[in-house]
């Protein structure tokens, strides 16, 4: 296995959302939840001040265009009079209810997020095309992601139409990658150019997790999303020959399944749109595909067990708890400071699938020696994880 990438594009959300805005926002709508006394030690544990977002805060918590009207007044208006209410009781009655906001619907929530997710998704697209060097007309192979915003057809026909691409291009979307999809979408990259070295694969992440930003949810885990996520697109080119823009080499994959863990973390669909719904025994499962992630780097480097080691580690594990993990079960003998780059991208949300991504951009521009080593790695809902090996050029 030998793919080569050129230093990926990174879009973040042009929406700054405050962690101040979000925690107003919520005290004035729960404010009788049991967490509340607890919010601002809560938002301040995430460690994220600002997020960026492709819409602004106001688009997710602005009411729908439903309630009364989607069931008709009229039809309100003549129950009431069948029912004995006079007139004007009628009419105060009406008043009252199309006062109620309504919550917003699956449609409302996505169509906008959708049209974003397109819309930076082609302009990740075209900047890492610029980056590497290439034209529309070169790419053999897309490989697309975007989990939050479902639609048929999806982003890789967008794509295909808004750069444009040749006709005859391989189209590859998976849209339940979700916080995967960096790694993933790497090692089957690099599986498409190790069966055709002249294969130029074009990857495009484009996540609008805030399409999960529930206003009406008062659970202390909605509060933790609302928290967590940010809006990112990504992108990047994977080629089968080194180009001279090409600044990483991937080696070796792997990927590791937990059984029975598919229920920790998901993404629900209700009548107000995307919920994200996250067990407290999500990290402790997380932790265990990182355990077995170490397993496979001894077992690669049992030749050199005592010198070999990541010069970086570039790792989407979803959270804190699990980097701090990472941290405390890595050999005694490695560096530290092996997840600067993952900890900084975090501070500014959690990006999802795009996370790798950011991370590995991160690392390109603080300046990598040739031949240092770097390990990829990413777990997202299932509970699954994938992990690449490979060296900076």
């Amino acid at each position: 296995m030998a793919a080569y990438l050129c230093p990926p594009a990174v879009i973040h959300g042009e929406h700054a959302v405050e962690t101040s805005q979000i925690v107003t926002e919520v005290r004035d709508r729960h404010p009788h939840a049991a967490w509340t006394p607890r919010i601002d030690a809560i938002a301040a544990s995430t460690g994220i001040e600002t997020r960026g977002w492709m819409l602004p805060l106001e688009t997710a918590v602005a009411p729908g265009k439903g309630g009364l009207r989607s069931v008709g007044i009229e039809s309100a208006q003549e129950a009431l009079a069948r029912d004995g209410f006079t007139q004007q009781d009628v009419d105060r009655v009406i008043a009252a209810l199309e006062a109620i906001p309504a919550p917003q619907t699956v449609q409302e929530r996505t169509a906008p997020a959708w049209e974003a997710v397109q819309s930076y998704g082609e302009r990740a697209a075209r900047g890492a095309l610029q980056i590497a060097g290439l034209d529309a007309a070169d790419i053999d192979c897309l490989i697309t992601s975007n989990s939050t915003t479902p639609a048929l057809p999806g982003l890789d026909i967008s794509l295909a139409n808004k750069l444009p691409l040749r006709n005859d291009v391989m189209l590859l979307p998976a849209t339940q990658w979700a916080c995967i999809a960096g790694t993933r979408s790497l090692a089957l990259a690099a599986d498409l150019v190790a069966a055709d070295p002249d294969r130029v694969v074009l990857v495009v992440i484009s996540e609008a997790l805030s399409t999960t930003y529930q206003p009406a949810d008062d659970t202390l885990e909605s509060l933790i999303v609302r928290l967590l996520f940010a809006d990112t697109a990504v992108a990047t080119v994977v080629t089968g020959r080194p180009r001279r823009e090409s600044v990483l080499r991937l080696d070796a994959a792997w990927h590791h399944t937990l059984p029975g863990t598919q229920d920790l973390h998901r993404l629900e669909t209700r009548a107000d749109g995307a919920h994200f719904v996250m067990d407290r025994r999500g990290p402790r499962a997380v932790q265990e595909t990182v355990t077995a992630m170490w397993d496979w780097l001894r077992v690669r480097y049992q030749d050199d067990p005592d010198s070999w080691h990541p010069d970086v580690l570039l790792a989407h594990p979803g959270g804190t708890r699990v980097l701090e993990y990472m941290e405390q079960t890595m050999p005694d003998a490695w560096p530290s400071g092996l997840l600067d780059y993952s900890r900084d991208s975090y501070t500014s949300g959690n990006r999802g699938g795009a996370a790798v991504f950011d991370i590995l951009r991160r690392a390109h521009d603080a300046g990598q020696k040739p031949g240092n080593r770097a390990v990829l790695y990413a777990a997202a809902p299932g509970l699954t994880a994938t992990a690449l090996g490979g060296e900076w050029l």
